[in-house]
């Protein structure tokens, strides 16, 4: 069921009208998101085809600079009101599926609805100065040198949109039927029903004053000397950490540490295939940088690189990839593990014990770092996904549906990727027909999540999509857990 809360801030990030604000997604961690508040991301992911999000550090800018006797203080905008209200109403005899046989007739309403008083948070221009002009702390904070030796960006909450009340929000759903009625397309009032009757369903979300639901971010650019911050930019392709030099050679401070036998071995990434603590060439272990050339971005480049992905997992033993499935469906409701999963194959991977890796046996390490790549790969494309998306794609994991799925997406993109506008396109009734009762109506969720809409008008059942990178992400997604789940 799609989150309220992440309906209502991009809703309201569309009514701002400044592309520069992004929604909240999640209300746990909205907190994170206030004024002066650090944020991370990967400068570059393995895919070319999705970026990672936002992940919120706890702590604020002013935590690593130096003390001043002078306090940012915030400045507020005045208040103004948002009243949003949807409703959509469809008719069930209308072809939505696009061939898919529906007996029934009957309508079918979804109402969303709330009031929001907000305002903006922000620093005025003499603070940032003052801000920029202070130094670093010589003690560098340890979540500093993790960010350097990962090579992630750190960026600054600059502006937060924030309620100035308690707020509730609301949405609403009926199906009145008669006949065999489905509606598999509206995941909101999803409902199968004999004969006639009427069902009903509301949700209330509360939530509190001070809640953050947009914010806008500048990046982080220290000096070379590590002391001072160079600028807070706009410009996201700069590196918020200088590279470090080896032999006079520049190298991205990006080091991956193994310890084999009590003794520690470090690979340095780059492009050049280094050999192992054991004498024998190894597939690259590429985290960051891996795409160094001009790039393609036609679907069939999409599928290039899920299939080298998939090829990569296929080699993996088959106890190796069930405890990999496995362990990333116990994770996959929790957005916070899949970070914490990541960042740890990103750093030292033996430096971290746990469930996860007793169930790898002592004489499958060598081959779980060769596999780190792909894993890597599929958790960054699952980051992209929702939380919403998460707990449909941990349904589908169970039921094994992910390959009716993954030829669904497919489908979907293959005609569509080249586009850069909303076309109007029909799905593939076969493709429906072999997703039945609950599994179809989880597949449109996920599928509306990624920007799956029907189309103005629906003539013949048609959709529009309204953007192809979480659907290039979901096919990713599913493409390498299929892969993780054959036997």
């Amino acid at each position: 069921m799609p989150s309220l809360f992440e309906h209502t801030s991009k809703n309201l990030v569309k009514e701002l009208g400044d592309k520069d604000f992004r929604p909240l997604q999640n209300l746990l961690s909205a907190h994170k998101f206030c004024q002066l508040k650090l944020l991370r991301k990967k400068r570059r992911t393995l895919s070319q085809f999705w970026e990672q999000p936002d992940v919120p550090v706890d702590h604020t800018l002013t935590d690593i600079l130096e003390p001043s006797p002078s306090v940012p203080e915030p400045v507020l905008s005045k208040k103004f009101i948002f009243i949003d209200k949807t409703v959509w109403k469809g008719a069930a005899e209308v072809d939505v599926t696009a061939g898919l046989e529906v007996s029934v007739s009957g309508t079918a309403t979804q109402s969303c609805e709330c009031s929001l008083e907000v305002q903006s948070v922000t620093i005025s221009p003499w603070d940032w100065e003052d801000l920029q002009k202070r130094k670093v702390l010589d003690q560098e904070p340890s979540f500093l040198q993790e960010c350097r030796t990962r090579g992630d960006n750190l960026y600054v909450v600059t502006e937060a949109v924030k309620l100035v009340n308690e707020t509730v929000l609301q949405d609403s759903s009926s199906v009145n039927a008669t006949g065999t009625f489905s509606i598999p397309w509206s995941f909101y009032a999803k409902s199968t029903a004999e004969g006639s009757g009427l069902k009903e369903r509301k949700r209330t979300m509360t939530v509190p004053q001070g809640t953050v639901m947009a914010y806008k971010k500048k990046q982080l650019v220290f000096r070379e000397d590590g002391r001072a911050i160079l600028l807070i930019s706009d410009d996201d392709k700069q590196k918020t950490f200088p590279e470090i030099k080896l032999q006079g050679l520049p190298l991205s401070p990006e080091i991956l540490s193994i310890s084999d036998d009590n003794k520690r071995k470090a690979f340095f990434v780059g492009k050049v295939q280094r050999q192992s603590a054991m004498g024998t060439k190894r597939r690259p272990i590429l985290p960051i940088g891996r795409i160094q050339e001009p790039i393609s971005r036609d679907f069939k480049s999409l599928q290039n690189e899920v299939s080298r992905e998939i090829e990569a997992v296929a080699e993996l033993p088959r106890d190796i990839r069930d405890a990999l499935f496995h362990t990333i469906l116990a994770k996959l409701k929790d957005q916070g593990a899949l970070q914490d999963l990541t960042d740890m194959l990103d750093g030292n991977l033996w430096d971290h014990t746990g469930s996860f890796l007793s169930e790898m046996r002592e004489d499958s390490r060598n081959v779980w770092l060769e596999s780190r790549p792909c894993v890597i790969y599929l958790l960054e494309a699952l980051l992209v996904l929702s939380d919403i998306q998460h707990e449909l794609l941990a349904w589908s994991m169970e039921k094994r549906i992910l390959p009716q799925q993954r030829e669904l997406v497919e489908s979907i993109l293959e005609p569509n990727f080249r586009y850069p506008w909303n076309i109007p396109f029909t799905l593939d009734p076969k493709l429906l027909a072999s997703l039945q009762d609950e599994g179809l109506a989880v597949t449109f969720g996920l599928l509306q999540e990624c920007g799956l809409r029907v189309a103005p008008d629906n003539p013949k059942g048609t959709w529009d999509l309204e953007a192809k990178k979480p659907l290039s992400a979901l096919y990713g997604s599913l493409s390498v857990l299929q892969q993780l789940a054959e036997a």
